[in-house]
């Protein structure tokens, strides 16, 4: 049996994402197969180059935690403070004009992303109820301004000591 999600939405506000199957009309090709294969989940370079500042300065983190709703990037337990590093594609960065430049499977992908960006928030209501304080950066963000990003996590962890 599955276990239930722990934040509670009604199922009708549910996004129904329909699976990726050439029976229901969605195909991949080889190219764009091996290139989706080839992202990572965890460990990515956004992920890794804010962990590795942030214990360059001296604060001690948990990275992908199971033990808190939606699986944070990186958790300081002793401040509860949970950050995400989001991919931009996969949680809808800009979405409303990237949606229009999806020209193949649209049925499969728009449902998709939606429904990240819609856990997404679900996710950090959760955890702010909770009484964590939740961070979230855009991939590009951390990559582009590196430095900025490291801040505000500082600046959070600061607050807080």
């Amino acid at each position: 049996m599955r276990k239930p999600k722990p934040y509670n939405i009604p199922d009708e506000h549910i996004i129904k994402v329909p699976r990726f199957k050439e029976e229901a009309g969605f195909y991949a090709s080889a190219k764009s197969s091996a290139l989706m294969s080839r992202i990572l989940a965890k460990n990515n370079k956004a992920d890794v180059m804010l962990r590795k500042a942030l214990w360059h300065h001296g604060y001690r983190y948990r990275a992908y935690s199971k033990k808190l709703v939606g699986n944070p990037d990186i958790i300081f337990p002793k401040y509860r403070i949970a950050i995400f590093v989001d991919g931009d594609f996969w949680h809808g960065y800009d979405w409303e004009q990237k949606k229009k430049k999806i020209s193949t499977n649209k049925n499969y992908w728009i449902p998709k992303i939606e429904r990240n960006m819609q856990r997404d928030l679900e996710v950090t209501q959760t955890l702010i109820s909770q009484g964590w304080r939740v961070i979230r950066f855009w991939e590009h963000e951390v990559k582009k301004s590196f430095e900025g990003c490291v801040g505000e996590a500082l600046v959070a962890l600061k607050s807080i000591v």
